[in-house]
């Protein structure tokens, strides 16, 4: 699972009003090389919740030097632009699993895919 599919998942257990951001619990982190676009990148940005998206690398241990804040005009700074790919893209979770913030229940992740599914006491 990479950080960018993080960044949009959301629990949704019954009874819970903000099931976001998932915790993550990674057993086993890999990196994978993905072709650079910097287009793709700029359209991302616009879309994903920065914050999350910074903890949540800091909290597997790879920030890549992301700052902490997004400042105006970094869409057009190749460097930041590639830092930001490989966090959202390159970095793979590969086993572990999500956690709920509000319920804790645990969500596997498993060859890289997260397993979203609830047990019909849990559907919303």
């Amino acid at each position: 699972m990479r950080l960018l599919t993080h960044n949009m998942l959301t629990s949704h257990v019954k009874g819970v009003e903000s099931g976001y951001p998932l915790i993550i619990e990674a057993a086993e982190v890999v990196l994978r090389n993905v072709d650079f676009n910097a287009d793709f990148i700029k359209r991302m940005l616009a879309k994903v919740n920065w914050d999350v998206l910074y903890q949540s690398a800091k909290a597997i241990g790879h920030l890549n030097d992301i700052p902490e804040q997004l400042q105006p005009n970094m869409e057009s700074d190749e460097g930041f632009l590639r830092k930001a790919h490989h966090v959202l893209l390159e970095v793979e979770i590969k086993e572990g699993c999500l956690i709920c913030p509000t319920s804790k229940k645990r969500f596997p992740i498993s060859n890289g895919i997260p397993n979203m599914l609830l047990g019909e006491e849990n559907e919303s």
